[in-house]
């Protein structure tokens, strides 16, 4: 349960849900959660994005009968973004293992994306909508979020802020960043619950069916406060909150 509520709150905010993941059994001492564990997570908090971004979703999905509309192109965008992490991803996922999951790790990550999340935010302009999206544009952001596949830098953080950087509004630049999150949060349940088949098909649990579903409430409460909040303000909260869990994180690390 809390492995799943900390997966949903985490997974959309700019503060890395893996590097908290990676951290909780690291400083708790607690045994891996297992495969079943990880994949149902996914599966709740992907719902939860989905439910959340439905409407750009439903008009992704209607294509005008000549092919053209913003619709088509947002989608065809998404696909181009999602490419290259799925490339180096899969890369990371057969053949370098855990070999990035370490508390020193997370700690540097998180503090050194935290700074560049607030650089982006303070100093980049704030001209640009998603309608405003190019190809261009898109492929930078996804070629961006290959940096996520280091546990703590932040899926959400890095894509957001490679958004920030090409000068799209705040909420524009996180909305991207979620409609990203859905192919990646696909791609990597999917190779979770590859990975469990070829192990032996499990019996679906009891635990499994609760990590869902508290992943998916804590995952659509979190997304829908963090919109509420950047309409208004900066993503400045969630650096700070970075600074003080990455120098703590390090602080213990080494101290």
């Amino acid at each position: 349960a809390i492995l799943a509520a900390i997966q949903g709150v985490t997974e959309f905010l700019p503060v890395s849900s893996s590097g908290h993941l990676v951290l909780v059994p690291a400083v708790t001492g607690w045994p891996d959660q297992g495969l079943l564990i990880d994949v149902a997570v996914h599966v709740g908090t992907l719902m939860a994005v989905v439910v959340y971004l439905w409407p750009h979703l439903r008009r992704m999905l209607q294509l005008s009968p000549d092919g053209s509309g913003d619709g088509r192109r947002l989608l065809g965008q998404t696909a181009l973004a999602t490419a290259p992490v799925l490339v180096a991803g899969g890369l990371v996922f057969f053949y370098a293992g855990s070999v990035l999951r370490s508390a020193e790790i997370v700690g540097w990550a998180t503090l050194v994306f935290g700074i560049l999340l607030y650089l982006a935010d303070r100093y980049a302009g704030t001209s640009r909508q998603l309608v405003d999206m190019t190809w261009g544009r898109a492929f930078l952001i996804g070629l961006a979020q290959i940096l996520a596949l280091v546990p703590g830098s932040s899926r959400a953080g890095v894509t957001i802020t490679a958004g920030r950087l090409l000068g799209f509004e705040r909420a524009d630049a996180a909305r991207f960043s979620m409609l990203l999150a859905i192919p990646a949060i696909v791609a990597a349940g999917g190779a979770g619950a590859w990975k469990l088949w070829s192990l032996g098909a499990p019996q679906l649990a009891g635990e499994a069916l609760v990590a869902a579903a508290i992943a998916f409430v804590t995952a659509l409460v979190a997304i829908r406060l963090m919109m509420n909040w950047i309409r208004r303000s900066s993503f400045t909260p969630f650096v700070i909150y970075r600074l003080a869990l990455g120098g703590a994180i390090l602080a213990w690390v080494y101290f």
